[in-house]
């Protein structure tokens, strides 16, 4: 077992290294993002509810619940209810949109590194060569997968959010 776990952490390692140094800022990008989609699911799926329900239970226990103070207080509750639902849904966007991003600064670091090495060697040293083309590749890879994975989670939060934000005006309820 703790042989399995090192040579995973080798593998990895040398992974990283193959890339250069881009690829440590895609990962450090795919942690944050993955973090910031966990937080979110777990909020939809376990802490929006505690929360509507102290929602729900501060509109009910108002005794006027028709004059236009009443009505402003329940858009109030409302809106407060969809921020919580929708924060950070931008920022984990905004991860997406820079994965990719990151992948091509890979890629332009890493084909620098390719004519430098045609540069100094006469264009002859095939491996160094080699080497400048996987770290311009692996970024790119790396980035389009973490944005690939990404869009997928935000489709799930998206549509989670929709509809949790649908069941609000049933929840804290208009009487007439």
């Amino acid at each position: 077992m703790l042989y399995a776990l090192s040579e995973a952490l080798l593998s990895i390692r040398d992974f990283m290294e193959q890339g250069g140094t881009v690829l440590w800022l895609i990962a450090i990008l795919v942690f944050f993002m993955w973090g910031m989609i966990f937080e979110r699911i777990w909020y939809l799926s376990h802490g929006h509810n505690a929360y509507i329900d102290k929602l729900a239970s501060q509109w009910n226990s108002r005794k006027d619940k028709t004059s236009w103070y009443a009505l402003q207080v329940r858009e109030k509750l409302i809106s407060q209810a969809k921020f919580e639902i929708n924060k950070n849904l931008t920022l984990i966007q905004t991860c997406i949109m820079l994965a990719p991003l990151f992948g091509l600064l890979g890629t332009v670091t890493g084909m620098i590194e390719v004519f430098q090495v045609m540069a100094f060697s006469g264009g002859g040293d095939a491996r160094a060569m080699a080497g400048g083309v996987s770290k311009a590749t692996l970024p790119t890879m790396a980035g389009m997968v973490v944005a690939l994975s990404g869009v997928f989670a935000s489709i799930y939060l998206n549509s989670a959010s929709t509809r949790h934000e649908s069941n609000l005006d049933e929840i804290i309820k208009r009487e007439f």
